[in-house]
């Protein structure tokens, strides 16, 4: 945020054109991937395109997926693709391009990010085996008075249960209750014992 806005003067913005938008996510990435250096943008990737494509210091490229609100489930299934797709090619990438600042044997992660993810994509996610290579982000655009600046919120990863941990403990479960008691439901006997 630039020196001397206020707090009061941030808003919440439309997203800006998808160019418009990718161009002010370059230098944000590194807000949720430390040390990130963007290396290209708009690559064809398996069937579709991949938003950005960067590295980070150790040398693992990192993908980026930006998605629009509703698409999260999309989104988690494109980044798997893309993931999958660009893995066995990074070798490949480095014989074009060796001065790239990647090595293969480093690994490739995905960032999603989309304006929301819906509790079943966070379980998704969650339910995936570890380490998962997904990393999943909000992307909202918030405008002050210099302009547009997108922010991002990194999810909280969500374990996946292990063969030793009771799933029922992984996830409460509140009762429904609608305030209503058996008395204003006029249950008999027998239907209230199918509610038990």
């Amino acid at each position: 945020m630039p020196d001397g806005s206020r707090v009061s003067e941030l808003r919440l913005a439309a997203a800006p054109p998808r160019s418009e938008g990718l161009r002010l996510l370059r230098s944000r990435i590194a807000d949720v991937v430390p040390g990130w250096q963007a290396l290209a943008e708009d690559v064809l990737g398996a069937d579709a395109r991949i938003d950005l494509v960067g590295s980070e210091p150790n040398g693992g490229t990192v993908l980026v997926l930006v998605g629009e609100a509703g698409q999260d489930l999309e989104l988690i299934g494109r980044g798997l693709a893309q993931h999958a797709w660009v893995t066995p090619r990074v070798a490949d990438w480095l014989q074009l391009a060796p001065d790239l600042p990647l090595r293969a044997e480093a690994g490739v992660r995905v960032v999603l990010l989309c304006p929301a993810f819906r509790p079943e994509a966070v379980a998704a996610l969650g339910a995936m085996q570890q380490p998962c290579p997904l990393l999943l982000g909000t992307l909202r655009f918030l405008r002050n008075a210099a302009g547009v600046e997108p922010l991002i919120e990194p999810l909280e990863r969500v374990a996946a249960p292990t063969e030793t941990q009771d799933v029922r403990r992984l996830v409460a479960i509140a009762p429904f209750r609608t305030g209503l008691t058996d008395d204003d439901l006029a249950l008999s006997s027998e239907e209230h014992a199918e509610f038990e």
